[in-house]
């Protein structure tokens, strides 16, 4: 497929953006106007930002910080008006004549019966009578939440995991199968998925909503496949922003804040973010809004020394008691890793003698800055016409630094993403079309950095060597053998640069330049003296998407369908992705127009329908959905949802449900071609298999670790090398990799929502059984060069790293895994303002009795608890909060690093002051208050307390 032009969807979006710009304006009608005060039931004070609308229009205005407002409509008298607040009880009005001003008082309420959600079923419903799992979080939940930004906010959400990879990168999961790098659960920013093309996963909220125009957020743990298709396996993030519409004005936000204050891995370091929005409306039916934010700080620091391949390991020396270990795998050291190991043949003790040795590699705190930076910006174009029409453009935009972790750790430096959106919706129809710009920028991978800093100095044959000669030369003096190795490794490593030198700091700067990850001293014939590590990726994904709700025209039960169709443009770079058309020897070298080749192209399309039916007076509601996607490179797959809600009365709602979803492989997992430290990370697509023979031709690493230590115990003993290898090649294991496939699964849900003590009482309870077929994973093969598997050539290969090609192969597992979990949250509203919020999550896995070929990576704690007590105003203005979490210690597995990760609580606080007079608002908190440090995942940073102060002030235009 041809790559597409640039040019041809730039004319195509302006042409949309012109037709919905002029697609109709309402007939011109004699403007009135409605003014009056909204005040406080109890107190008689004037309530601030209540929203006034005329019923059934899309005319609105907001309450000042007196409680007064003005209201201007084209409707002809009589007419109602709805007044709403979060907190209040709703009130409906009927205005008969413009003679007197308006005075209406609201009863405070706990709202959770009619509060509304939109993600569950895509259209509004109660989230009582969701039909799934849902979470909603609003302004008024945000505002009071100890956390220093919104979207940390998450972090407290019952059932949900928040991992911090970097101050600027944070990744939501639910009911298990946790990483950083995340493909299970999808994220949208007012109906647009802001992932990351190419890395795959959103980047957190770096391209998300600014401090001052989130409205809300709705979390759907667990699988929404059904509806919404593609990545949204493990659940779905749903970020509003606020209508410039209905919230008018200038608003300003500063926070400062310090991190490090224990001056452990950093000395106390100073974080600012500084943030304005400007929302006008221009006349009653053109408005716009402007956002922008900057933030700055010291990033945690990743330096955990678990060593992950201890020297009890048969890839290490059992047989010998070290107390330094010379193949040591360390979680935050990069460079000595299983492919830069090798062996060292010696005399000790007047026997022949094999040691495992590793290069000594880098430390991440090395090799990356700790400075981190995010900038976001969006502007948008709102237009309605009619009562129940409105379009828009907006254009969003977010850079990034931070530390990203994948099958590797990449340091994300000035990576961009942007996008641009124009939008059309009425009261039956929503239209959306967007696109996503991806530039990772000055980005880099630390494991080609730290190997071609080391290669630089010298080869690993050469470096072998050194090492082999001088440690047999200290055992030959008498040293003791950890001594010796300590002395061998110290002269291998004489001339190699050395961590805060300026001769460190230019290698790593032009290694960092140069988006060739090969070597020179790798032997590899053309490649970069230096080598590189650069990751430079460029890609734009396109995305057109309708739905209709066609419950009008039916009547006998509500009908809802849509479709979408998304289209990836990934450039070439010779490096991550290739153009798979090129003989294999060439997709590393640029053709003569400077490109590596055809853009490559993934795309995928959709269309689902959804059926509501109300039976015994609207006590049981049955929703059915069924969704199918296409993808050219797999079957068409379909997608199923049956649910059911029974509400005898309002306050008691029962659910059941179950749900098929696919996921389709990323671009990394389908089409990635990444020499990365000799061993190739490659997709799983058969075209990327071509003339390279992973798939069917290849040993599985794990295997051969298991058979060269039999060789080496058998060859120190005497055997000569080949008749040992022979003798044990049934420890080889054929991989034997199968086509790559959508991941499946089958998720049985039930749960029960209620609201007691007039509402002053919620219990919301899930709990899930989920069944997964054809799980993705990573597994890593080695191929014999010219050889078939099985051979005797071929198992001799397996010696001899030069006659053997290795791969990182995404792939699908062999075994059908399940897991279970429950949740239960407890939300009391007791006297005087005062609340507590409780959740408990329990989650597992079932193991499979059949033996997988790459690690199962379920990566979350049994049990995790949140607590949280607080009041809005427990004096005059002045309100707190004061949440606690706990998790258990769990396993963690990746590629990348595994390893337990221990128990750990935290404790978050703060109070805020709000200052009426001026509209504005003081907050001091703390994150982690009492400073405990922590990590959440293998090879993770470690986090401490974080202590800030914010001031958000806004001015009515």
């Amino acid at each position: 497929m041809k790559s597409i032009p640039k040019k041809y969807f730039q004319k195509k979006i302006s042409f949309i953006v012109f037709i919905l710009a002029f697609a109709g304006f309402a007939q011109a009608q004699q403007l009135i106007e409605v003014s009056g005060t909204i005040q406080h039931t109890d107190t008689h004070k004037g309530l601030a930002e209540v929203h006034i609308n005329v019923e059934n229009t899309t005319d609105t205005a907001v309450t000042d910080e007196n409680g007064n407002f003005s209201l201007r409509t084209r409707v002809k008298i009589p007419f109602r008006i709805v007044v709403a607040k979060e907190g209040f009880a709703k009130h409906t009005a009927e205005i008969l004549s413009l003679s007197n001003k308006i005075a209406i008082e609201l009863n405070p309420q706990n709202t959770i019966i009619n509060e509304v959600v939109i993600s569950a079923s895509r259209v509004p419903e109660k989230v009582m009578r969701s039909p799934i799992a849902i979470e909603k979080i609003d302004i008024k939940t945000i505002r009071e939440s100890p956390a220093a930004s919104f979207y940390e906010t998450l972090e407290n959400v019952k059932g949900l995991q928040l991992l911090t990879s970097s101050l600027t990168l944070k990744v939501p999961n639910s009911r298990g199968f946790n990483s950083p790098n995340n493909f299970r659960f999808m994220q949208l920013v007012d109906g647009v998925d802001v992932q990351s093309a190419t890395l795959g996963v959103p980047l957190g909220n770096a391209i998300g909503p600014t401090e001052l125009d989130i409205q809300s957020m709705e979390i759907t743990p667990g699988a929404a496949s059904a509806l919404y298709g593609m990545n949204a396996v493990n659940g779905l993030a749903s970020l509003q922003t606020k209508d410039p519409f209905t919230s008018e004005g200038v608003s300003l936000y500063f926070r400062g804040g310090v991190n490090h204050v224990d001056n452990i891995s950093h000395k106390t370091a100073a974080l600012g973010e500084s943030a304005v929005r400007i929302a006008k409306l221009i006349n009653k039916n053109l408005a716009f809004k402007i956002n922008a934010s900057y933030f700055s700080g010291v990033d945690w620091i990743s330096d955990n020394h678990t060593d992950q391949n201890p020297n009890s390991f048969v890839t290490a020396n059992p047989n010998f008691s070290l107390t330094n270990n010379p193949a040591e795998d360390l979680w935050n050291k990069y460079g000595d890793e299983r492919n830069n190991r090798t062996t060292v043949k010696v005399s000790y003790n007047g026997k022949p003698t094999t040691f495992n040795v590793a290069r000594t590699g880098y430390y991440e705190k090395d090799l990356i800055s700790p400075e981190v930076k995010n900038v976001k910006f969006d502007a948008g174009l709102y237009y309605r016409f009619g009562d129940q029409w409105k379009t828009s453009y907006v254009y969003r935009y977010g850079l990034l630094d931070g530390t990203f972790q994948r099958g590797n750790k990449i340091r994300l430096q000035n990576a961009t993403v942007q996008n641009h959106k124009v939008e059309l919706t009425g009261k039956e129809l929503t239209f959306r079309a967007y696109m996503s710009i991806e530039n990772t920028g000055d980005s880099y991978n630390l494991k080609p950095l730290a190997d071609n800093l080391d290669l630089t100095n010298l080869s690993n044959n050469n470096w072998k060597n050194i090492f082999q000669n001088v440690l047999q030369d200290r055992l030959n003096a008498g040293i003791n053998l950890n001594d010796a190795f300590i002395a061998a490794r110290q002269e291998a490593d004489r001339n190699r640069v050395r961590p805060g030198t300026t001769a460190f700091e230019q290698l790593k700067n032009t290694i960092i330049g140069i988006n060739n990850w090969d070597s020179a001293n790798a032997g590899i014939a053309g490649a970069p003296a230096t080598g590189g590590a650069k990751l430079e990726q460029k890609s734009r994904f396109y995305q057109g998407e309708i739905t209709y709700d066609f419950s009008r025209l039916v009547k006998v039960f509500s009908l809802l369908a849509g479709a979408d169709y998304r289209l990836y443009s990934i450039t070439p770079d010779g490096n991550n992705f290739v153009d798979f058309d090129r003989p294999v020897s060439e997709r590393n070298i640029r053709l003569a127009d400077g490109t590596f080749g055809k853009d490559v192209i993934y795309q995928k399309y959709g269309a689902f329908v959804q059926v509501t039916k109300l039976f015994f007076e609207d006590k049981l509601k049955l929703n059915l959905a069924l969704r199918a996607d296409r993808n050219p490179e797999f079957d068409t797959k379909f997608n199923p949802r049956v649910s059911v809600v029974y509400s005898p009365v309002n306050q008691h709602n029962f659910r059941a449900s179950f749900q098929n979803g696919y996921r389709f492989p990323s671009l990394f997992e389908a089409l990635s071609f990444v020499n990365n430290g000799n061993v190739r990370r490659v997709g799983g697509l058969s075209k990327a298999n071509d003339g390279l023979g992973y798939l069917e031709n290849s040993y599985t690493l794990a295997s051969i670790d298991q058979f060269v230590a039999a060789v080496n115990k058998e060859v120190d003993g005497g055997e000569s090398q080949n008749q040992a290898a022979l003798k044990n090649r049934n420890l080889l294991t054929a991989a034997n990799l199968p086509k790559l496939q959508p991941e499946k699964v089958n998720s049985f849900e039930v749960g029960y929502k209620a609201a007691l003590l007039n509402s002053k009482l919620v219990i919301d309870w899930d709990f899930y059984y989920n069944i997964y077929e054809g799980f993705l994973g990573q597994v890593e093969v080695a191929v014999p060069k010219n050889e078939k598997i099985g051979s005797d050539n071929s198992v001799l290969a397996m010696l001899d790293r030069t006659k053997q090609d290795r791969y990182r192969v995404y792939t699908n597992s062999n075994s059908t895994y399940k897991s279970f979990g429950t949740a239960l949250g407890i939300r009391y509203n007791l006297v005087k303002n005062y609340n507590v919020n409780v959740n408990v999550s329990f989650n597992d896995l079932i193991s499979s009795n059949t033996s997988d070929l790459f690690i199962t990576a379920f990566n979350t704690p049994k049990w995790a608890v949140n607590v949280s007590l607080g009041n809005r105003e427990i004096i005059k203005n002045v309100g707190f909060t004061v949440a606690a979490r706990w998790q258990d210690s769990f396993l963690w597995e990746s590629p990348l690093a595994s390893g337990k990760i221990p128990a750990y609580y935290t404790i978050d606080a703060q109070a805020t002051w709000r200052i009426p007079e001026i509209r504005a608002n003081v907050k001091i908190g703390a994150t982690n208050l009492l400073n405990r440090r922590y990590f959440q995942y293998a090879a993770g940073p470690e986090i401490g307390g974080l202590y800030y102060m914010s001031f958000t002030y806004d001015l009515k235009l």
